[in-house]
């Protein structure tokens, strides 16, 4: 199937990341195929930096993986003592004090916080392997849509970490904490029937298909006036957080905000 942003110029193509924006529709693809998409700080930066590039007109993104994976994870070079050229690794980074280790870690973190803006829906389309940090970028988009042949792991318990790329909040919001626990402490394989079983993806499909799943999810959403979408999303992130009372005010105070501005007396 032909790539879904092979019509349009990118506006950003670098470091394992392109992104390319068909007017409400942005579309970020991971793309070293060759390495399984494996990620590095210089990835994580590119993704960061896609989010600031996104215009105002875009209101859905999805993000796929070129190749057979999705993401497999942490380029493992990380891991070794020659490291990656140009980049910290893990046991100079172990070295910094407290205040230094923790702004590197957040700053690796900002290539997955942009994906939940209320603003925005995004997806992840996601086959083959998703592990690791594959597992939780595709964590950081509000919607997964998965070939019949994916499989995720969150590997990095298994290698002596945690999970720290902002995967495990969505993934007890999904799961529930005692089968979140179980997938990360056992590093086990989460196959796409599971997925959709256990709330983790949306929709599983042929691999052939993902690509225009995903596209078609998107045009679902489209479908609907931007601002009640926005206005619900912000209502159902924020309901686990609110008692039902509270919830039933923030429900009254968005609705008062559509009613108003459907009727043109919007500020």
């Amino acid at each position: 199937m032909a790539s879904p942003e092979q019509d349009h110029a990118p506006v950003l193509d670098k470091d394992g990341v392109r992104l390319t924006v068909d007017d409400a529709l942005a579309t970020v693809t991971l793309t070293n195929p060759a390495k399984r998409n494996a990620q590095s700080p210089a990835l994580w930066r590119a993704l960061a930096e896609a989010g600031r590039l996104l215009p105002g007109s875009v209101r859905v993104v999805v993000l796929r993986g070129e190749g057979k994976s999705f993401s497999a994870g942490l380029d493992l070079r990380m891991f070794s003592p020659e490291g990656i050229p140009g980049e910290p690794r893990f046991t100079d980074l172990a070295q910094r004090d407290d205040a230094g280790l923790d702004a590197a870690i957040a700053e690796y973190q900002e290539g997955f916080t942009w994906w939940r803006r209320n603003d925005l829906v995004t997806i992840a389309a996601v086959q083959g392997h998703a592990i690791g940090a594959g597992f939780q970028l595709a964590l950081a988009c509000d919607l997964r849509v998965v070939a019949d042949d994916a499989q995720f792991s969150m590997r990095e318990t298994s290698l002596g970490i945690v999970p720290d790329l902002t995967g495990t909040h969505p993934l007890v919001e999904l799961v529930g904490y005692a089968r979140a626990l179980e997938i990360c402490a056992t590093g086990r394989f989460v196959q796409a029937e599971e997925a959709v079983l256990s709330g983790l993806a949306n929709l599983a499909v042929p691999a052939a298909e993902l690509d225009g799943a995903a596209r078609d999810l998107a045009a679902a959403i489209l479908a609907a006036p931007r601002d009640a979408v926005v206005e619900t999303k912000a209502l159902l992130r924020g309901a686990a957080g609110r008692t039902y009372e509270e919830q039933r005010a923030a429900e009254r105070q968005a609705q008062a905000r559509r009613l108003r501005d459907l009727a043109g007396l919007g500020e």
